[in-house]
């Protein structure tokens, strides 16, 4: 098993050290010139390193690559045919692009991580690896644009804050609902108080997790499975073909469909944290709970038809249906009125506040989203916080954490948002969500 680094920076290659290679990773060019024209400088050239390639992790780089001033030096998975297929489509981009081909390959992150020339990470791999990756990112004096949700635990969480804001780094998680204009509308709506106090919330984001039931099978001779596993120590996680979706590369086959391992208990928390990280944080951001959170979670079957979390200010919000059509989004209800948004469609109750915009959005479409990438482009530069930092992803991490855990314990939890604590509820605060014991030798 490969060693981690401990919190305390102390790492198998230190961290903080020297690497020929990565010295010499990249030829220097003059300038870099995009193909619109525009030139950047080298001093404001960002090079990047991505860290889990697949579907997801390619539909980052694909973002990322409409960035004025972007090159890719590296990029690491478990698996060796999502590698190879990563250096495949990023020497075609660079080729395209009239830049020097090269685009090395890691199986550990560590040694991704000791590259000097690379300014910053893009992390895209399961939950369970967002936190130590992210930590020993910040360790090594790299920025970070980790995907949702931010953590798989509520102490991960509070720990990459620390890492972030101790090591000085910039960090952009990826809600990228952030960064798009009809979210950005009904946000900027429901802060004017257009349609009055807030009273009641409907975010559709969809079930929770459910316990793993997926058959073992054979590992494949392509994938490490001990790295896939990392800190998980769960006896009853074994390796099965939907938890890492396999590819091929002759004949050229991708993923059919995302990872699994996000709708099981043992590796995920189901659709409560991925889409939560998308709807829930939108709510949170209108009604300026971003970096709060509710102080009570009530699971469905609890006295509540849906899942229910109450503010201190007196605003409830329920995971519940938010128009007939079923989709996942969110409803404001204020005491002037509605406002509904998803993507692709916003409408108020009020149309002198706003005209009814919808468009069809197509299958995977959302999933590239170059402003949010542009954005923590822009702050890597300017070392700005980005329109998604690590408080805001935090919070929102924790609220999708203690849901689940209200729902596992079938009863009501309690919760500080500003003491972050259950007050006396031992069995929520002993709860694997909070805070779990990593598989040795990992630590947090």
């Amino acid at each position: 098993m490969k060693k981690q680094n401990s919190s305390q920076g102390l790492s198998r290659r230190q961290f903080l050290g020297y690497s020929a290679l990565g010295l010499a990773g990249l030829t220097i060019l003059p300038s870099w010139v995009m193909a619109n024209g525009v030139r950047i400088a080298p001093s404001d050239r960002v090079v990047l390193g991505f860290i889990g390639l697949g579907q997801q992790g390619l539909s980052d780089f694909h973002s990322f690559s409409e960035c004025p001033g972007v090159q890719v030096a590296a990029g690491c998975d478990v698996d060796a045919f999502k590698r190879i297929r990563f250096k495949n489509r990023i020497e075609k981009w660079q080729k395209e692009q009239g830049v020097s081909q090269r685009c090395d390959l890691y199986e550990f992150y560590e040694d991704l991580l000791d590259r000097k020339d690379i300014d910053a990470v893009a992390i895209a791999t399961p939950d369970h690896w967002h936190a130590l990756i992210t930590i020993h990112a910040c360790q090594s004096g790299k920025d970070v644009y980790v995907q949702k949700p931010l953590a798989f635990t509520v102490r991960e969480g509070l720990e990459m804050v620390k890492a972030v804001r101790s090591h000085g780094k910039v960090l952009q998680v990826g809600s990228q609902q952030r960064s798009s204009p009809e979210f950005q509308q009904a946000i900027a709506l429901v802060r004017s108080g257009a349609i009055g106090h807030i009273e009641t919330i409907y975010a559709k984001v969809g079930d929770p997790p459910t316990p793993l039931d997926l058959p073992e099978q054979p590992i494949p001779d392509n994938l490490n499975w001990n790295q896939w596993m990392g800190p998980l120590n769960d006896p009853k996680i074994h390796y099965h073909p939907d938890l890492c979706p396999q590819i091929t590369l002759e004949p050229r086959k991708d993923e059919q469909f995302w990872g699994a391992w996000r709708f099981y208990r043992e590796t995920g928390n189901g659709y409560t944290a991925d889409w939560g990280a998308h709807m829930f944080d939108i709510a949170q951001a209108a009604i300026g709970m971003d970096g709060s959170g509710p102080c009570e979670f009530i699971p469905k079957g609890s006295g509540v038809q849906y899942l229910t979390m109450k503010y201190q200010n007196g605003i409830v919000m329920t995971e519940q249906p938010f128009r007939p059509e079923g989709d996942n989004g969110i409803c404001f209800n204020g005491t002037k009125g509605w406002l509904k948004v998803t993507r692709g469609y916003i409408e108020c109750s009020d149309p002198a506040l706003l005209k009814k915009q919808e468009q069809a959005i197509g299958a995977g479409e959302y999933e590239v989203s170059s402003p949010h990438m542009q954005n923590f482009i822009s702050c890597v530069r300017s070392r700005k916080n980005p329109i998604a930092p690590v408080e805001v992803a935090c919070s929102t991490n924790t609220l999708c954490c203690i849901a689940n855990i209200a729902v596992e314990l079938q009863r009501p939890v309690k919760w500080d948002p500003a003491t972050l604590s259950f007050g006396d509820d031992a069995e929520a605060a002993a709860h694997r969500l909070y805070s779990y014991q990593y598989r040795r030798p990992y630590s947090l």
